[in-house]
């Protein structure tokens, strides 16, 4: 086992600093998903608040993790997932009016 160290990784233009053993190329390719799939969450709930959109990037990422560990894809009609895609939905409609209505 490689032996952890302290790599810089840069997310939405923070530096963080993350104790791993995993390659600096490998943790950044992960902060750099993250990255885009915040930008996603944001673009397409309008939603600003920096916690709300890390909040439901990590539903969304912890949707796609279920799937995988269960070997579901996500064309698979009816499956619990597509019931949490449909309370995300439902979650980020109720944010986005939220914001609008503030």
């Amino acid at each position: 086992m490689a032996a952890k160290t302290s790599i810089a990784v840069t997310i939405r233009g923070k530096e963080f600093r993350v104790r791993s053993d995993e390659s600096e190329e490998s943790l950044q390719k992960v902060a750099d998903t993250l990255g885009e799939t915040m930008r996603f969450v944001e673009q397409r709930t309008g939603t600003v608040d920096s916690l709300d959109i890390a909040l439901l990037t990590g539903l969304n990422l912890a949707r796609e993790l279920v799937r995988i560990r269960e070997g579901r894809t996500s064309g698979q009609a009816g499956a619990p997932p597509e019931r949490l895609r449909a309370l995300t939905d439902r979650v980020e409609a109720e944010l986005a009016a939220g914001d609008a209505s503030a």
